[in-house]
C-alpha cells in the first residue's frame, strides 16, 4: 500500500499501470535505471482481484516453446537478485515431473532439453514421487531445477525494492482515461498523472483500457478453479512441502493439461488444477450462480482418482484465480501499434508468473528504446489480425 508519506506528483519518466506481478517487475526494472516511476494498481494491496495472489507458483527451466526456456535462467537469475535485494526466500526447489503419452510433441520437446537421462521409468517415478502413478503408454521426465515460487511474498519483495529505488506506488486508483501523445496523460479516480512512457500490465482489465486507444486486442479472461485435495492417509503419498511438482502434457481427459504443487498452502493438502477455466468478465468473476455445473473440478477428480489414488478424489478447498489468455497462449510485448510510447504486457495465460522478472526487463527495454535482451518475434500485437481499430 502506498506509503501515506509518499508526495503525489503529477509528472515522472514512466507510468506503470497494473501492479501485479508482470507491472511490479517493469517498475522494479525502470526505477532500477533511475526512472522517476509510477506503479498503479486500482485495487487495495493487497488483494486477490487479478492473477497475481496465493502463495505458490511452479518456476521450471524445462518449455515445450524454445523462446521460453531460453528465458528461463535470466529469470532465475533475477529472482536469485530480488531475494538478494529483498533478504527473504522466495523459491523453494522440489523438482518437477512432468508426464504424458509416449510420442506427445511436447513432451518430446521437454525429454530432448532435458536429456534422456532423466526419464523416468514407472520405478524411478515411484522413488521421486510415490504418490504419482504412471500408466501404459506414458513416460515422465524429470526436471531437478524446478521448484515453487512464493507468490504473495514475491509480490511483496519487488514492490518493497521498487519502492526503495525511489518508485512511487500509488493503490486504490482506477484509471479512468488515457490521453495519447508524445507526454501520455492518465487520469485516474484520484489524480491524474503524465509520463512521456507508458507501461499497461492490467492483466484481465488490459482490453477495456486499451479498446479507447483503437486496439482490440483478443485477451479471454478465463476463471480457474484453484484446488487442494487432502490425502485419505496423512503422510501415506509422500506429498510433503518438498516433494516434486508435476505437468501433465498431451493427455487426451486433460487437453489444456493439469499441474500440481506439494502441500504448502494447507498442511496436507495438496494442489492439483486444471490449466483452464471458464471465460468469465474481471468485473463479475465471483458472481457463479449456485449450484452452477463446475466441468474442470469433475476433470480433475476423475485424474486424482486414475493418478493420484492416494488423494481423496473430491477438493477440500476451491479457491479462485484468473488467467488472461491469448488464442495461441503466448505473450503480448509489443509497442502500440499507433502509439509508440505506449507498451502493453498482456495474456499471461496461466504461465507468465515465471518469467516476470524477465516479462518485466522486456517491457522496460522497450520503454527506452534498448535493445530488447530477447527475441520479442514470437509476442508481437500484429500476430494477431485486425488488432487495430479506428478510434472514435
Amino acid at each position: 500500500m502506498a506509503a501515506p508519506s509518499q508526495p503525489q506528483k503529477a509528472t515522472y519518466d514512466a507510468i506503470v499501470i497494473g501492479a501485479g506481478i508482470q507491472g511490479s517487475f517493469t517498475a522494479y526494472h525502470l526505477a532500477q535505471r533511475h526512472r522517476n516511476t509510477l506503479l498503479l494498481e486500482q485495487f487495495i494491496l493487497p488483494h486477490s482481484r487479478g492473477s497475481s495472489h496465493g502463495q505458490s507458483r511452479i518456476i521450471r527451466s524445462v518449455y515445450p516453446q524454445q523462446y521460453y526456456s531460453c528465458m528461463m535462467p535470466d529469470s532465475f537469475h533475477l529472482w536469485q537478485q530480488l531475494e538478494a535485494e529483498a533478504g527473504t526466500s522466495l523459491y523453494r526447489q522440489t523438482g518437477l515431473v512432468v508426464l504424458g503419452p509416449a510420442g506427445d510433441p511436447e513432451l518430446e520437446g521437454c525429454r530432448r532439453s532435458l536429456g534422456d537421462d532423466q526419464v523416468l521409468d514407472a520405478a524411478a517415478l515411484a522413488r521421486h514421487f510415490p504418490g504419482l502413478q504412471l500408466h501404459a503408454g506414458e513416460v515422465a521426465v524429470l526436471d531437478s531445477t524446478s521448484g515453487v515460487l512464493f507468490a504473495d511474498r514475491a509480490l511483496r519483495a519487488v514492490q518493497e525494492v521498487f519502492r526503495r529505488h525511489g518508485g512511487t506506488l500509488r493503490d486504490g486508483e482506477k484509471v479512468l482515461h488515457i490521453e495519447p501523445g508524445a507526454t501520455v496523460t492518465v487520469t485516474t479516480a484520484a489524480g491524474v498523472y503524465q509520463a512521456p512512457q507508458l507501461i499497461i500490465t492490467a492483466g484481465a482489465w488490459t482490453g477495456a483500457l486499451v479498446e479507447p486507444l483503437g486496439l482490440h486486442l483478443p485477451l479471454q479472461p478465463l476463471r480457474i478453479d484453484v484446488c487442494y485435495w487432502r490425502e485419505k492417509q496423512p503422510g501415506s503419498t509422500g506429498m510433503g512441502t518438498v516433494s516434486p511438482c508435476f505437468l501433465t502434457l498431451g493427455l487426451s481427459q486433460a487437453p489444456h493439461g493439469i499441474y500440481g504443487l506439494p502441500s504448502l498452502e494447507y498442511p496436507g493438502m495438496v494442489k492439483v488444477c486444471h490449466h483452464h477455466g471458464s471465460p468469465t468478465d474481471p468485473e463479475k468473476r465471483d458472481q457463479v450462480p449456485s449450484g452452477a455445473p463446475r466441468p474442470d473440478i469433475a476433470l480433475l477428480s476423475s485424474f486424482i482418482s486414475s493418478y493420484l489414488p492416494g488423494l481423496e478424489p473430491q477438493p477440500a478447498v476451491v479457491e479462485t484465480c484468473m488467467y488472461t489468455n491469448t488464442p495461441d497462449e503466448d505473450f503480448i510485448l509489443d509497442r502500440h501499434p499507433k502509439f509508440s510510447n505506449i507498451i502493453i504486457g498482456a495474456g499471461f495465460s496461466g504461465h507468465g508468473f515465471k518469467l516476470a522478472p524477465v516479462v518485466g526487463k522486456l517491457l522496460c527495454e522497450l520503454s527506452l528504446g534498448e535493445e530488447p535482451s530477447h527475441s520479442m518475434a514470437p509476442f508481437t500485437i500484429t500476430r494477431f489480425p485486425g488488432v487495430l481499430q479506428t478510434v472514435l
